[in-house]
C-alpha cells in the first residue's frame, strides 16, 4: 500500500523548491533587463552630452567697412568682379581697428578669432545685396572652431598657457568681445545644410543626409518589388520540391551573411565590371538592396502566411483563379506584415556603413548631392570620417551626427511598430 502522506510531502517540497526557483530567475531577468537598459541610458547620455552643443555657433560680431575700392574699383555692380575682389582684407581690417595688435604673429592670431570661410561670408552678402559696397555694418561672423570650444566650456580658461591650445592673448580678446557682447552663441543652421570641411565650424551633415537619401530610394524602389515578388512566388505558386528548399536556406542564410562581404560583391560586379560610378548613391542603393532583399522576402512570406487559408479558399471557391485570389485577396492582408519588414529592412540599410566604405562613399565630398549620380556620402560614413579627425570640435560634431542618425532609426522603427498596430488583423 502507497502511503500517500510522505507523497504529499515530498511533493509539497517539491513544489516549493520550484516556486523559489521560479522566482529566482524572474529576478534574474528583471536585473538583466535593467541592466540593458542602464547601459542604453549612459550610451545615449554620453552621445547627448557631447554632442549637443553642435547645434550651437560661436559668432563674432565685426564692424566691417565693405570698402568700395576693395570690392569693386571699377564701380560697375559686375556680380565676377564682386566675387573675386579682396574680402578677406575686410574682416582684417575691422579686427585691427578693434584691438590694437603688433607684429605679424600677433596679426595672424587674431586673424584666427574667425573662421577661415569668412571671406565667402562677405562674398556671399555683397553679391546678394550690391547695395552694401561703400557702406560700413555690423556683421556676425562664425567664430573659429577653438573659439567656439573656449565659449562652450571644452577649454579650460584657468590651465597654464602651455597645457592649452589657445594662448593667454587670445583669451584676453574673447573677453573683451564677451564683456561688449559682441559675442554670442546661435543656433547652428550650418551643421544642418551644409556639405562636408577641412574646417570644424563650416562642417555639416546635409551632403550626407541627402546621400543618405538618395541611397534609401534608390534601395527601396529595387528591393521592395523584388522582395515582395520573390515572397509571393515561394509562398503562394513554387512548387515544393529540393530546387525551392535550396533557395529557401540560402535566402536565409544571406540574411546572417555580414554585411562587408556585399560590399565586396558590389566592389567586384558594380564598379570593378560595370564600370558603375564610384561614391555614388545609386552604387550604394544597388549593394544595400541586395543586403536587405533577405529580410525583406523573409519578412513578407511571414506576412503571407499569417493570412488565414480559407481567404484563399473562399476566393478559389467563388470562381477567382490562383492570381487573383492571391493579389485580390491574400496581398492586401499581408501588405501591413510586408511593410514594416521593409522599413526595418530600410533602417538596418540606413545605420550601415561597411559595404558603402567598399565602394568608395568615403570620399571627401563638399557639394551637395543633386541626385543618385553624383558623388555623396552618407551619415554613417560621415561619422567615422569625423571621429577619426583630431579636433576635439569634429567629436562633438560626430556625436551630433549620431543624435541624427539614431532619431531617424528610431522614427523609421516607431513607423513600422505603428503601421503594424493600425493595420494588423488578428484571425
Amino acid at each position: 500500500m502507497i502511503d500517500t502522506t510522505d507523497t504529499v510531502t515530498l511533493v509539497k517540497q517539491s513544489l516549493a523548491k520550484r516556486y523559489a526557483a521560479e522566482r529566482r530567475f524572474r529576478r534574474i531577468g528583471l536585473a538583466a533587463i535593467l541592466v540593458g537598459i542602464a547601459f542604453v541610458l549612459v550610451l545615449f547620455t554620453s552621445i547627448v552630452s557631447k554632442g549637443y552643443t553642435a547645434f550651437l555657433q560661436t559668432q563674432i560680431s565685426l564692424e566691417i567697412n565693405f570698402d568700395a575700392e576693395v570690392i569693386d574699383p571699377q564701380g560697375n555692380r559686375d556680380p565676377e568682379t564682386i566675387a573675386q575682389a579682396d574680402f578677406a582684407k575686410l574682416y582684417k581690417d575691422a579686427l585691427k581697428a578693434r584691438f590694437e595688435v603688433t607684429g605679424r604673429s600677433e596679426r595672424r592670431e587674431l586673424y584666427n578669432l574667425v573662421s577661415n570661410g569668412t571671406p565667402y561670408t562677405l562674398r556671399d552678402l555683397v553679391v546678394a545685396n550690391p547695395d552694401l559696397i561703400g557702406t560700413t555694418g555690423r556683421v556676425w561672423i562664425i567664430a573659429d572652431d577653438e573659439i567656439d570650444m573656449l565659449v562652450k566650456g571644452y577649454i579650460d580658461r584657468d590651465l597654464p598657457e602651455s597645457d592649452r591650445r589657445i594662448s593667454d592673448r587670445t583669451i584676453g580678446w574673447v573677453e573683451q568681445l564677451e564683456a561688449s557682447e559682441d559675442i554670442r552663441t546661435t543656433f547652428n543652421w550650418t551643421f544642418l545644410t551644409a556639405g562636408d570641411s577641412r574646417e570644424p565650424e563650416q562642417a555639416g551633415i546635409g551632403g550626407a543626409v541627402m546621400g543618405s537619401f538618395y541611397t534609401l530610394m534608390v534601395t527601396l524602389v529595387l528591393s521592395f518589388p523584388i522582395g515582395v515578388a520573390a515572397a509571393i512566388y515561394l509562398e503562394e505558386f513554387a512548387p515544393r520540391n529540393q530546387f525551392t528548399d535550396l533557395i529557401e536556406v540560402n535566402i536565409n542564410n544571406l540574411a546572417a551573411v555580414p554585411s562587408i562581404v556585399f560590399g565586396l560583391l558590389g566592389l567586384a560586379v558594380f564598379l570593378n565590371f560595370f564600370g558603375m560610378p564610384r561614391s555614388a548613391p545609386v552604387v550604394g542603393g544597388l549593394v544595400l538592396t541586395l543586403m536587405t532583399l533577405p529580410t525583406i522576402i523573409i519578412a513578407s512570406r511571414a506576412a503571407l502566411k499569417s493570412v488565414p487559408p480559407s481567404i484563399r479558399d473562399a476566393a478559389l471557391g467563388i470562381g477567382a483563379s490562383r492570381v487573383q485570389s492571391v493579389f485580390h485577396h491574400v496581398l492586401p492582408q499581408a501588405m501591413p506584415g510586408m511593410m514594416t519588414g521593409t522599413i526595418i529592412g530600410m533602417a538596418q540599410a540606413l545605420g550601415e556603413s561597411a559595404p558603402l566604405l567598399m565602394i568608395g562613399m568615403i570620399a571627401f565630398i563638399v557639394e551637395i548631392p543633386s541626385g543618385p549620380f553624383d558623388p555623396a556620402t552618407v551619415l554613417p560614413v560621415q561619422i567615422y570620417l569625423w571621429a577619426d579627425s583630431p579636433e576635439r570640435a569634429f567629436l562633438e560634431r560626430s556625436s551630433a551626427a549620431i543624435m541624427v542618425l539614431l532619431t531617424f532609426l528610431i522614427a523609421m522603427n516607431a513607423l513600422a511598430v505603428v503601421l503594424r498596430k493600425r493595420f494588423e488583423k488578428r484571425w
